[in-house]
């Protein structure tokens, strides 16, 4: 367990965000590349990523610092301090040179790379996504060897099924957080990718029905104690749309009425989502890419997937309630992670504010160009 003592008289500040996609092209500009090979059916070598990047924003200056990619998201951790930083890593980190059979597109990055997440300060990395098993077992066993290796705590993914379902725990002051991580076939994982008992693996949501929730229910139960934040952390759903699932929402609430769960981090949608407070308690269904090497690919425009944001939640321990919460917009420019224009900003939280409402959420512009959360 990890002592994080730092919090406020009033609450714990997280900082969340979506998927973090360090592989590929991002690798490709950091100090440590691996071999560029990759075995998609069209794009053979990853630096052509960077081509595509740079053909649409122009050069990079590569090799890039390992804190290059975070951008002006530097500026704002360090004006906001959040106790812990919690991601979806979404890349195998490994120099294993075999891909998972048949998977067609394959994440990696070199673990010399790893300096770009302790640069960043990033304490958690959730693991139960359709990446982690790109490169194959073995690449997983050196991602996970790597993160422990650099004192960064994960969870949803392990040598077996136990260890892929052991949740990651922080000793905040008197509280707790404690993080479970899933991943749900309906993002893309494969079923032959779950952790066994005998085989290393991704900690696969076995649904969403009353067997997952009694599953989860249990392992919640048998380690909460009064004071601690419980964060599901989930890979599910589709890339694109906004739209979410009747079950999903469902299964959602559920978590939070039944299992013990106080704040649902979604993941797997490349844009953000809507946010609902369910009972005061946090629901982010889809927090959208954070960091990819998208840039120059066409399509889906319309979901303006260069736009992510940062979530920044104020957490009552006492009873793992929403106190506040604050959202910075950034823009993915030149593998980088940058203020967004006036007209970015205004696109942004006019989403925010459309697919809110159905979620009975709403934002509004703060004076330092954030967005602050509010709801019925």
């Amino acid at each position: 367990m990890k002592d994080k003592s730092r919090s406020s008289s009033s609450g714990i500040t997280l900082f969340l965000c979506g998927d973090v996609m360090t592989g590929r092209g991002l690798d490709q500009v950091l100090p440590h590349p691996v071999d560029p090979t990759i075995y998609e059916s069209y794009v053979k070598d990853a630096r052509d990523y960077i081509l595509l990047a740079e053909r649409v924003n122009g050069p990079i200056n590569k090799p890039v610092s390992y804190s290059y990619i975070w951008g002006d998201a530097m500026e704002v951790w360090n004006k906001i301090d959040p106790t812990l930083k919690i991601i979806n890593l979404e890349t195998s980190i490994t120099t294993h040179d075999q891909p998972w059979s048949g998977k067609g597109i394959n994440y990696r990055m070199h673990p010399e790379n790893i300096k770009v997440f302790t640069s960043a300060g990033i304490d958690f990395c959730s693991l139960a996504n359709n990446h982690l098993l790109d490169w194959g077992r073995e690449g997983l066993l050196e991602t996970l060897q790597t993160l422990k290796d650099a004192g960064i705590a994960c969870a949803g993914a392990g040598i077996n099924l136990a260890d892929a379902g052991r949740p990651a725990q922080f000793e905040v002051g008197q509280s707790r957080v404690i993080i479970i991580a899933y991943g749900s076939v309906t993002s893309g994982i494969l079923k032959s990718w779950a952790a066994s008992a005998e085989n290393s693996g991704v900690n696969l949501l076995p649904g969403q029905d009353d067997k997952a929730l009694d599953i989860i229910g249990k392992q919640v139960k048998s380690i909460k104690q009064p004071g601690d934040i419980v964060i599901f952390s989930v890979h599910w759903g589709s890339n694109w749309g906004y739209d979410i699932p009747g079950d999903q929402r469902s299964f959602a609430h559920a978590l939070i009425d039944n299992a013990g769960v106080d704040i649902i981090h979604g993941h797997s949608s490349h844009h953000p989502r809507g946010i609902e407070l369910y009972k005061d308690k946090l629901i982010i269904y889809g927090a959208g890419d954070f960091i990819n090497d998208y840039e120059g690919i066409s399509g889906y425009e319309q979901y303006r997937d260069d736009l992510t944001l940062m979530y920044f939640p104020m957490i009552d321990p006492s009873g793992g309630t929403l106190i506040s919460m604050i959202l910075v917009p950034m823009q993915i420019r030149k593998f980088r992670l940058n203020h967004v224009s006036v007209a970015d900003a205004r696109w942004l939280l006019d989403m925010l504010n459309r697919e809110g409402r159905k979620l009975g959420t709403s934002a509004v512009l703060t004076e330092d160009g954030y967005y602050s959360l509010h709801w019925d």
